[in-house]
């Protein structure tokens, strides 16, 4: 899997940024200038301000956060998909609640980042939602494949509003992709599946994060899935933890 690259020829990315914390929001606005395929266009502090930006300015992506006053993040995301069809939403958040996230994905965001994540990293991210992808935090990918076990399992974790429907049963292809995994592409899947980043796995197995970049990337078209999460799930259902 080629890492994304935006053509230059492109409009930047119009960006709404919602957060009830000014000095986060212009902080996070000025991040974003600095990478000319992207564009702040407006701001909100709370979802209210949030639903009547997005009518009026109809964004490519909303970088959205769970906890804002009055009605949290989650809870905003049918109004502001109503008004902004055409917009991807990412939350950008503290929260490292299992049910966050579940409820967040099933509520029709296009991916889940913690406001720990590095610069470059969420350029990237915005990037790869605006692709189409599902992208979810590094550290919240083995809460999500447990949310995907327990639907499978009936565990307590998947019960209620939340809840994850169970992935589809894993496919012989899919067992023969696994198996086709080189040692040290299996370490690197092993990693993911306990939510490491590749600074992390690198630092684990001795190597360099470019090179943990480049097995991810070959996990991932060998499982020929698009993103970690998907990879995690597959390798948890058949037992590689």
């Amino acid at each position: 899997m080629n890492p994304v690259v935006r053509d230059a020829n492109l409009p930047p990315i119009r960006i709404l940024v919602v957060d009830d914390h000014t000095l986060f929001r212009r902080g996070l606005t000025a991040l974003l200038a600095r990478d000319p395929r992207l564009s702040v266009i407006g701001d909100a502090a709370d979802a209210g301000q949030a639903q009547r930006k997005a009518q009026e300015l109809q964004p490519d992506l909303i970088l959205l956060d769970n906890h804002l006053p009055g009605v949290n993040g989650v809870d905003a995301l049918p109004a502001l998909l109503e008004v902004a069809p055409g917009a991807r939403i990412l939350m950008l958040t503290v929260s490292e609640d299992e049910n966050d996230l579940v409820a967040a994905l099933r509520g029709g965001a296009a991916g889940y980042l913690l406001k720990t994540i590095e610069g470059d990293a969420l350029t990237a991210a915005i990037q790869r939602a605006m692709q189409g992808e599902s992208v979810v935090a590094p550290e919240m990918t083995s809460k999500l494949v447990a949310a995907y076990r327990g639907a499978t399992t009936g565990a307590p974790a998947s019960s209620g509003p939340g809840a994850v429907a169970a992935p589809a049963a894993v496919t012989t292809t899919a067992e023969q992709a696994i198996a086709s995994l080189s040692p040290r592409e299996l370490d690197i899947l092993r990693g993911i599946v306990r939510g490491a980043s590749n600074k992390e796995i690198a630092r684990e197995h001795g190597i360099a994060e470019t090179t943990v970049k480049i097995h991810v990337q070959h996990v991932l078209r060998k499982l020929d899935v698009s993103s970690r999460v998907h990879a995690a799930v597959i390798a948890s259902e058949n037992g590689l933890l």
